[in-house]
């Protein structure tokens, strides 16, 4: 027996009204571990191509979304860069749903309760397609980068941490 079709989400309808095309991916959710990395494995792309997303705060309060490769590190002095900010920290965990209206590993740009300013590292244009979540655990969106960076209204840049390099 088939499984049933997935629940359209905010993030796959806001893309339905863009005229976006796109592709559903269930997969089976480990509350204990909710890394990018064991999605990736469960749909079967490699992690570098499973993006996520992550909240972040400037130094003047204002937040804004990180979007970078499920593998890497997110290095908050190139964000902070990349958005004209002294500074930039990760959001509390307690924030992000009432920010966003998503909960940890289901947290997108697309339909989010608030909008805000939304910056995707550059490795995304590497790809034909890339995975994100689709705003619920257990489901990711596949689309072509060109189509997410338009949907998310996102702000290409370098974010990651240098891998070769030690901390700075």
């Amino acid at each position: 027996m088939k499984p049933a079709a997935p629940t359209k989400t905010n993030a796959a309808r806001l893309l339905d009204t863009l005229n976006i095309p796109y592709e559903l991916l269930p997969y089976e959710v480990d509350p204990e571990d909710l890394t990018a990395i064991s999605v990736a494995r469960k749909i079967g792309l490699p992690a570098e191509q499973v993006f996520k997303t992550l909240l972040a705060q400037t130094n003047t309060g204002e937040h804004l979304f990180a979007v970078i490769p499920g593998d890497a590190e997110l290095d908050l002095k190139k964000l902070a860069q990349a958005a004209g900010a002294k500074k930039a920290e990760l959001a509390s965990l307690k924030e992000v749903e009432p920010l966003t209206g998503y909960i940890r590993g289901g947290v997108t740009v697309m339909g989010a309760k608030k909008s805000f300013p939304a910056y995707a590292d550059e490795t995304i244009e590497l790809f034909d397609q890339i995975s994100i979540s689709a705003g619920q655990r257990g489901l990711q969106l596949l689309l072509s980068p060109a189509d997410y960076l338009r949907a998310a209204n996102a702000t290409l840049a370098d974010l990651t941490k240098d891998p070769t390099r030690g901390p700075a």
